[in-house]
């Protein structure tokens, strides 16, 4: 059977965070509080075994830097700036009005301490991929200048049981200006993830937002053949499946002249899912059966809990793993507040 391809959000690291993930986020503040995240759009691929997570973010206001932490279901094998418009060119397939491509870029495993696994830079981002617990990931933020709302223990609970794996994205605006890069401008991130099956983290979206705040964005999903979905995306939990079919062979083209795009294949199954919902409604993750012949993770949407035994978590071991994940990271897209640390006297 052909495997399936699913491309996720990943774009602000491999995924940037495009205004218009998940990823991908949430809200976005400055050191002066001026910094908003806008409309977040991202395109999650699957195909032979391997997630592709593109996005993108787009900012209003505000300067200096600021950054998110975004949470992954696997190591990725690379990370790289992602293609000019491949975001854009899959609104412009889904919604066919001049305005919606004017809306996607307007803008040592001590206990205690996470592990840098990759460093890389791309334009105005510093991008980090961490391994840890939530505590430990919490740390290494505030350390390096994060401003971490009240909710985030809780966001990073909910990841850290099912993946110690983030990436942290920290973006300059002043370096971003220094580039030429206007506000509202993006810089597109592609991940590499070799992982069963790909998956989408949707309640970081609300991170540091209250109950009542909507939180809006645009979800692509490209996989081999037509994917099943957990939840499934029905109005009353703030998704839409707003586009479902065959790709046509003229996107999938465009699309594969894109830079980092090769993999694209010859033909592919095209959705896409609008989130407008409350922050409080986003309580769960998007977790997808790429074969659309099986039932989606309940884990990986964040309805269930993981046993020890998919943890890789047996006997003795048991006990340290409780400590090391007790405030979770796993899959999850963060979008807090970065200020670089001061140089003290």
């Amino acid at each position: 059977m052909k495997r399936p391809i699913l491309f996720l959000p990943a774009a602000v690291v491999a995924l940037l965070i495009s205004a218009a993930p998940v990823l991908a986020c949430g809200g976005l503040i400055g050191p002066n509080g001026a910094v908003n995240l806008l409309r977040t759009t991202t395109l999650a691929g699957y195909h032979d075994g391997i997630e592709h997570y593109v996005t993108a973010f787009e900012f209003a206001g505000g300067g200096g830097s600021f950054g998110s932490l975004i949470p992954l279901p696997g190591v990725p094998t690379n990370v790289e700036k992602g293609g000019e418009w491949t975001l854009q060119r899959l609104i412009r397939e889904t919604d066919p009005v001049p305005e919606a491509a004017r809306l996607l870029f307007a803008a040592d495993a001590a206990l205690g301490s996470a592990i840098e696994l990759q460093k890389v830079r791309i334009d105005a981002l510093d991008i980090t991929v961490l391994s840890g617990g939530a505590a430990e990931i919490g740390r290494w933020a505030k350390d390096h200048g994060f401003r971490l709302p009240p909710d985030a223990p809780e966001v990073l609970e909910f990841y850290a049981s099912r993946s110690p794996i983030f990436l942290a994205a920290a973006f300059d605006a002043d370096a971003a200006a220094a580039r030429g890069q206007q506000v509202g401008d993006g810089t597109p991130v592609h991940i590499t993830i070799p992982t069963p099956n790909p998956w989408v983290p949707l309640r970081i979206l609300a991170l540091g937002k209250t109950g009542a705040e909507r939180v809006e964005a645009d979800i692509y999903l490209l996989t081999d053949i037509k994917p099943a979905l957990l939840p499934s995306p029905v109005l009353p939990n703030g998704m839409e499946l707003q586009h479902s079919q065959a790709a046509t062979d003229g996107l999938l083209a465009d699309l594969r002249s894109d830079q980092g795009m090769e993999w694209i294949p010859d033909s592919a199954w095209l959705s896409k899912i609008a989130i407008d919902a409350s922050a409080s409604q986003l309580a769960f993750d998007l977790a997808i059966d790429a074969s659309g012949q099986g039932t989606p993770s309940r884990v990986q949407a964040g309805l269930d809990l993981p046993t020890p035994a998919q943890l890789g978590i047996t006997g003795e071991r048991l006990a340290l793993a409780l400590l090391t994940t007790i405030a979770g990271i796993g899959a999850i897209l963060l979008i807090t507040a970065w200020r670089p640390a001061r140089a003290t006297r």
